[in-house]
């Protein structure tokens, strides 16, 4: 009896103590400080339209990604993918390409947009994507930017798709065979992949089915549409507790938790995907919530600059995950702090950053646009 009496009276001494500690006040999460919200004017588009100005059409330095099967494989890059050989690498170049057809559609007095147009039509052209076509079909290229540059070619396409233009209609006829392949190859894949890649980098899977899927539903292609979101579900729907506090890794220019979010709120309906996003990031939901930015500290290291790319994957991440639903508004800001801070470093950064980033630039300023 004296030791249940000792019990009680340690338990009563510890409830005291932390109903005192209530009542005095523990500090709690500080609120996050509200951003400026960036705005993506004619005169940023003017700017950030020099950076795949400067790059389309620049051979080297050039990273191929190639697998050699014989001597006869040893060829320039403007002769192994002549509509997208600059930029540094294959998927660079196409989502170049993209960032000057948004420009254009959202901008149509951009500075030299005549000129731009010149160039697009000059790389996209009937006999350039037939090479780039042909490319895709060499024996040792069945694999090639599966499925990230895979992923930037639908955008383009979708993009043209949406602009009304006559420009974008010859465009959009030209790159269509090799958008053709590209669904193909994402209809013939998705059955064989058993498992998601959940990485910050090229291969991540929620990013590549997410772009794919904006184009299927823009062009309602329901083919593509059903194959995604049959595995999408296959791969994600039971997933819970992501470790966003894990990310980012050394080199990311994704998040594996907030893309796979940002995947699963376009395919699933409101009523499944607010229990499912509880589940899988509760934390979201907290109006004190924040995630620190990426931090770079060498922009001319062609790796570390990659977490400028992460803070402008979330911001778009972040602000589909809160698109129609009001309770996770306060996304919206951490999203605005992401941008702000990588946004300055972009312009006359070194071709190590310059050559991509603008890109991913341009579309998280435009999520802004969108809500």
């Amino acid at each position: 009896m004296k030791k249940y009496f000792t019990l009680l009276s340690v338990v009563l001494i510890l409830s005291c103590n932390t109903s005192n500690e209530k009542k005095q006040g523990i500090p709690e999460a500080e609120p996050v400080e509200i951003a400026k919200v960036p705005v993506l004017n004619l005169e940023q588009a003017n700017t950030l339209a020099e950076l795949p100005l400067h790059c389309i059409n620049t051979e080297y330095p050039n990273k191929l990604s190639q697998t050699l099967g014989s001597d006869a494989d040893l060829k320039s890059p403007t002769a192994l993918h002549p509509a997208f050989y600059g930029c540094f690498d294959w998927h660079s170049s196409v989502h170049g390409h993209w960032s000057l057809v948004r420009l254009l559609k959202s901008f149509p007095n951009i500075d030299n947009a005549r000129d731009i147009k010149q160039k697009l039509l000059q790389n996209i052209s009937k006999n350039n994507i037939e090479a780039e076509v042909a490319y895709f079909h060499g024996k040792h290229n069945k694999s090639y930017e599966r499925t990230y540059g895979w992923a930037w070619l639908l955008k383009l396409a979708e993009e043209l798709h949406t602009w009304d233009d006559e420009t974008a209609r010859i465009l959009e006829t030209n790159l269509q065979p090799l958008t053709n392949l590209i669904v193909e190859k994402y209809i013939a894949f998705l059955p064989k992949l058993n498992y998601p890649q959940r990485l910050g980098t090229h291969t991540n899977t929620a990013f590549g089915l997410s772009f794919a899927y904006d184009y299927a539903s823009t062009v309602n292609n329901n083919t593509l549409k059903l194959a995604i979101e049959t595995r999408a579900k296959d791969f994600y729907m039971n997933d819970k507790g992501c470790p966003i506090t894990w990310e980012p890794s050394g080199s990311d220019f994704l998040s594996p938790c907030l893309e796979e979010a940002a995947l699963m709120k376009r395919i699933l309906p409101i009523e499944m995907y607010k229990p499912w996003l509880n589940n899988f990031l509760l934390q979201l939901g907290d109006k004190n919530f924040n995630i620190e930015t990426g931090k770079v500290s060498d922009r001319t290291d062609g790796h570390l600059v990659h977490l400028d790319g992460v803070n402008f994957s979330r911001a778009w991440s972040l602000n589909k995950i809160a698109e129609n639903l009001p309770e996770y508004n306060h996304l919206k800001n951490i999203a605005n702090h992401h941008i702000n801070y990588s946004l300055p470093s972009i312009f006359g950064d070194s071709y190590e950053g310059g050559h991509w980033l603008g890109s991913f630039a341009i579309y998280s300023l435009n999520s802004i646009a969108n809500k």
